[in-house]
Order: structure tokens, then C-alpha cells, then sequence
């Protein structure tokens, strides 16, 4: 694996939320980081200002970082939640997406993040995730979506781009895989997380296989599996403190398109675990039918990793759950580059010695 960069997403980077773009590049640098994935392309500038997005463009660059943005929610059931694409095309959202678009084209950025939904964390039930919304079923959402995404083709065609819908908690690696080959892999593509997969029940090595072909972003972070009440907590941790095998996952994503590999951290400030518990409710008649590709075999994998527990990972749990400081956050990122670095400069080819 050569050429691949390491950064970071901006969304859980200390200090991100109150200071500007500039500021967020630089402090990435300081980090010694390759990149910066910023969530939205407003955070480049509020106002789409072709001169200020500009400079932060040529400031990444000056700094040799890579440089990638996001563009919103792509389910018109989750748009509501959100209304400032809406309003940045004066109340048509087609609009407004076309101009995010438009801004991320113009200032080189080729690879454009999506999702489908959010996520309630201020609750902690099964509805707390939308795909189990009773208002709309979970088909007639991702219905929706397909069809905004064909609205929004044409766009991201004649401006080069792909729009990379994210492996976010609500759906899993079968469902974005259908979606992008519906609306075609030339406009469309997929951000693989390796945490949220797992949400879905799914490994996480075999959720890569499935949508390498199509990765042009990335969310990389481990997880940990507990007992929970509802069944299995996901818990966040750093790159190698989890159980993920990250020699099958990097294996499953040499083919990707994705060069660049960006971290996603835990919010700072965040209280009782590093990043907030999501639940596996795997003996819920209602949350196994909904994921109708799952199989026992690939569930099984979250079962064993949750029995897996030992005084050794309790431990482990109790400071995953403690709350986040910024040296934390912060940690956390740095930790998990130099990890991932590490692991795949152990699979570059090695230069045969010389005769």
C-alpha cells in the first residue's frame, strides 16, 4: 500500500467548532498529520465565499495536507433537521446542494461526503437511530434517498465529482452499496466507517470487502463490545485498542479508490464514553428482521467479540467510558495515526537488497 495519507475528520478535533478553517489546518499540521476531512463545505466558509474558500484551499495546500469536505444529509426525511442547505438556495434544497457542490468543485475538492440520516442521542431506545422511525419505514426512506440521489446526479456529473454516501450508524454496507450502483458509480460513491458498520451488526473486515470497490473517504476508528441492557454496546477506541483486525482491514481496502485514510475521533467533553454508546438490540425480533442481508454467521461476529470480555476489558471499558478531555480527544487521533501508519508501511513492499 503506497501513496496512502493519514488525517483527521474535523468534527472531533478539539478546539475545531470554535475556531475558523484556518485555524483547524494549522493545527493539523502542528499535529503532524496529511490531511483534514472537514464535514461540511460551510466550514470553509459560512457563506460559500469563492475568495475565502480560496485561501483555505491554498493554505492547506501550502501546508502539503489533503483536503476534504462533506456536503449534508441526502434522505429527505432527515433534511428537516437541517435546514440551512434549504436556505442556502432560498428555500429550494436542490439548490442549495448544487451550490455546495459547486463551492467543493471549485476549489478542487473531488470527493464530497453524504449521509442518509441522524442519529437522537438524547435518546437511548431502538428509535433513537431512524431506521426504526414509525412515521416512515426504513424501505420507504432509503426509497426517498434513491431518488434525490438521482435528482442530484446530473450535477455531480457535469462537475466531476463523487458524492460519497457515508456507512453511517442507520444503514448498513448492503444498503449503500444498492444505492450507490443504482445512481451509478461514475457520480456516486461511499465513505466506509469502520465503527458504524458494526452498529448494523456487521464485521467489520467483511463490510470492507463489500464496498471497496466504491470507498472514496474514509472513517477509521476501532470499537470495543460490551454487554449492555439492550444487548451489545458499541463503544468507541483508538486505532488497535479494539477488536478490530485492522491486517484484514486494510487488506479489504488496498483495491479502494481511497487514498486518503482520515480518523475520526470522540467529541471532547463528552461524558460516560468515548464517543457515544450505540446499541445492538440482536435479540429484538423488530431489529434482526430489519436487516434482512445480515447473516447469523457475519452476527456472530459481534457475539463472540462481546463474550470475549476479561478483567483486561473491563478495565478497558471503564476508561473508554470516562469522560473526554481535549488531551483525550487529542490522543486519540494522534494515537491512532501513528498506529495506522505503522500498519500500513508494514505493507508497503520492501526494497530487495542490493546484490
Amino acid at each position: 500500500m503506497t501513496g496512502i495519507r493519514v488525517g483527521t475528520d474535523s468534527t472531533k478535533l478539539p478546539g475545531a467548532f470554535t475556531h475558523d478553517a484556518f485555524w483547524v489546518i494549522e493545527r493539523v499540521a502542528d499535529l503532524g498529520l496529511d490531511g483534514v476531512f472537514f464535514r461540511d463545505i460551510l466550514d470553509l466558509s459560512r457563506t460559500l465565499d469563492v475568495v475565502e474558500i480560496a485561501d483555505v484551499t491554498a493554505a492547506a495546500r501550502e501546508r502539503g495536507l489533503y483536503l476534504e469536505a462533506g456536503a449534508g444529509k441526502v434522505n429527505p426525511f432527515a433534511m428537516p433537521e437541517d435546514p440551512t442547505t434549504r436556505g442556502l438556495g432560498d428555500g429550494d434544497w436542490l439548490a442549495g446542494m448544487a451550490r455546495k457542490l459547486e463551492a467543493a468543485a471549485g476549489c478542487g475538492i473531488r470527493e464530497v461526503w453524504a449521509a442518509t440520516t441522524n442519529y437522537q442521542f438524547r435518546l437511548r431506545g431502538m428509535r433513537a437511530c431512524d431506521r426504526f422511525r414509525t412515521d416512515v419505514t426504513w424501505p420507504e426512506q432509503l426509497a426517498a434517498t434513491a431518488k434525490v440521489l438521482g435528482m442530484l446526479a446530473p450535477v455531480v456529473r457535469d462537475l466531476g465529482l463523487h458524492l460519497n454516501l457515508e456507512t453511517h450508524e442507520e444503514i448498513s454496507s448492503f444498503e449503500v452499496v444498492r444505492l450507490v450502483e443504482e445512481a451509478g458509480p461514475d457520480a456516486f460513491g461511499i465513505t466506509f466507517d469502520s465503527a458504524n458498520v458494526v452498529v448494523r451488526g456487521e464485521d467489520p473486515v467483511a463490510a470492507a470487502r463489500r464496498v471497496a470497490a466504491y470507498t472514496r473517504q474514509t472513517h477509521l476508528r476501532d470499537v470495543v463490545l460490551v454487554p449492555n441492557e439492550h444487548g451489545i454496546g458499541r463503544l468507541i477506541a483508538p486505532i488497535g485498542e479494539g477488536v478490530i483486525d485492522w491486517d484484514g482491514m486494510l487488506s479489504a481496502l488496498a483495491s479502494a479508490p481511497a487514498q486518503n485514510y482520515s480518523i475520526e475521533g470522540v467529541f471532547p467533553g463528552m461524558r460516560e464514553h468515548l464517543g457515544t454508546e450505540m446499541s445492538l438490540f440482536v435479540d429484538d425480533p423488530q431489529w434482526r428482521s430489519s436487516h434482512v442481508d445480515l447473516t447469523d454467521e457475519e452476527l456472530a461476529w459481534a457475539r463472540r467479540h462481546c463474550d470475549a470480555q476479561s478483567e483486561e476489558g473491563a478495565l478497558r471499558e471503564e476508561r473508554l467510558r470516562a469522560t473526554v478531555t481535549d488531551e483525550v480527544a487529542t490522543a486519540f487521533i494522534v494515537d491512532s495515526a501513528a498506529r495506522l501508519r505503522r500498519l500500513v508501511s508494514a505493507r508497503a513492499p520492501q526494497p530487495s537488497a542490493a546484490a
